[in-house]
């Protein structure tokens, strides 16, 4: 009684194809499941690529971000307060003496900075840092204290001073000095102003000695110029704080990637031998003053510059990859269950399983591939690999060349298809709802004959 159940069920699972389509489609949700763990490896191989890049970065020098210079003259206001003397029983008042400072830019600044980027490497990860050297020029006008009416004894300009801000101290490699006429004056870090608040906003100050009185711009302007040679990594950028500011950046990099407020100017910035980028910047193009009383405003997100990191992302296009997992095994899953049904040809739930565990290994294969080559050869190697085994393996199953065949041309058309679509950016999405469509028709078309009302 038992035997003819079993047999009946059995038949019945081998000629329904309701049956068949239920096997079928457990098995692509079952196969989700390592399908997320291929995802999950790819995010931890991202993140350990992104740490030990941080860690290279880290002993040669992050992100090179220079502010400056810029004139701090220390000034004089008053406060006068009243209070109460009990002795007297009187009122008498005072004045009280505050020193504020104020930030002055430059009229006119010029950056030049030639840089000399290079890949380090750490395993199988890799990311670009560089040497560079800027040299900045410009003039200092007389600064305008009239927005805040003070008078001329109460301008302290014997405790006037340069400074600079940076993101970067660790990378600098030589001495930072300043020449104003015929005197040269040393930078040096402020660890008064070096504080918790300045580390939160990633930018650090080093600040000038005390600026001679014929040297400061109290009656005429005062030309300067400045050099840094500094290591750094992954970008480089500067502030247009002068009321004209103009740049020039060089690289024999060749895949620069301008960023930031503002963008060069020059057309023929990319050659072939790197690249040649120049910026012009007036105070009419940014938002803020040329002067600043009692506190420095962070202005680093009105900064402009170039990009130096790798330029292709190859664990990004794992990850792309990865998300059309399910596409592919169930479009691969249909074509068999097509041929199934149509060629009357029984093909086994485990047989369904080899195949889609196939699948998933094609995606281990590249990310594995991809860590010690390019994504094109480690795509090229797997995607043959898993064609390869898959045809040869529905050869045994299927028991004829023409379906194989069949199979394997239209896994080469569908990997093809997914490569094309991770190369794209802007037109991803149409060419994609494009091929589903044409898969779509395909699909319809060849199953028009099929009798679905057989179970």
């Amino acid at each position: 009684m038992n035997t003819n159940k079993n047999g009946k069920f059995g038949k019945w699972i081998k000629t329904s194809i309701s049956a068949r389509m239920a096997i079928v489609g457990f098995l692509v949700i079952m196969l989700l499941i390592p399908l997320s763990y291929i995802k999950d490896l790819v995010n931890e191989r991202m993140y350990r690529q992104k740490t030990v890049v941080n860690e290279i970065n880290q002993k040669w020098g992050k992100e090179v971000l220079v502010y400056g210079p810029i004139l701090k003259i220390p000034y004089k206001t008053y406060k006068e307060t009243t209070i109460y003397l009990p002795e007297t029983k009187t009122h008498q008042k005072e004045t009280e003496e505050i020193i504020n400072e104020a930030y002055f830019f430059p009229e006119v600044l010029d950056i030049n900075a030639t840089i000399n980027p290079e890949s380090k490497s750490r395993g199988i990860y890799n990311t670009a840092v560089y040497k560079t050297n800027i040299n900045f020029k410009g003039t200092f006008t007389t600064p305008d204290f009239s927005d805040v009416e003070i008078a001329p004894k109460d301008i302290l300009w014997q405790k006037a001073k340069l400074i600079i801000q940076t993101s970067n101290v660790k990378g600098v490699n030589s001495k930072i000095a300043i020449q104003i006429h015929k005197n040269s004056y040393n930078f040096s870090g402020n660890n008064q102003n070096n504080s918790q608040k300045e580390h939160r906003n990633n930018l650090f100050t080093l600040e000038s000695k005390t600026i001679a009185k014929n040297d400061l711009p109290h009656l005429n302007p005062i030309d300067f110029s400045l050099t840094m040679n500094v290591n750094g990594s992954e970008q480089i950028r500067f502030v247009p704080i002068g009321k004209e500011t103009t740049a020039n950046i060089k690289s024999n990099w060749k895949t620069a990637n301008f960023l930031g407020e503002y963008i060069p100017y020059n057309p023929d910035k990319i050659n072939d031998n790197g690249f040649d980028a120049k910026w012009k910047v007036l105070d009419i193009n940014r938002p803020f003053a040329q002067q600043s009383f009692n506190h420095l405003p962070k202005l680093t997100k009105y900064a402009f510059g170039v990009n130096f990191k790798i330029p292709v992302d190859e664990f990004q296009k794992n990850e792309r990859a990865t998300k059309y997992g399910f596409l592919v095994i169930a479009l691969t899953f249909l074509i068999f269950f097509l041929i199934q049904t149509m060629s009357k040809i029984n093909i086994h739930p485990f047989q369904y399983l080899m195949v889609g565990i196939a699948l998933i290994m094609f995606y281990t294969l590249l990310i594995s591939i991809t860590e010690h080559s390019s994504f094109l050869k480690a795509y090229l190697i797997a995607g043959v690999a898993v064609v390869a085994l898959i045809t040869l393996y529905s050869k045994s199953i299927l028991k004829n060349t023409k379906f194989p065949l069949f199979i394997g041309g239209s896994l080469i058309i569908l990997y093809s298809f997914i490569f094309v679509i991770i190369q794209l950016e802007n037109y991803a999405l149409l060419v994609g709802s494009i091929g589903l469509f044409i898969i779509l028709a395909a699909v319809m078309y060849a199953s028009r004959k099929i009798d679905w009302n057989n179970g």
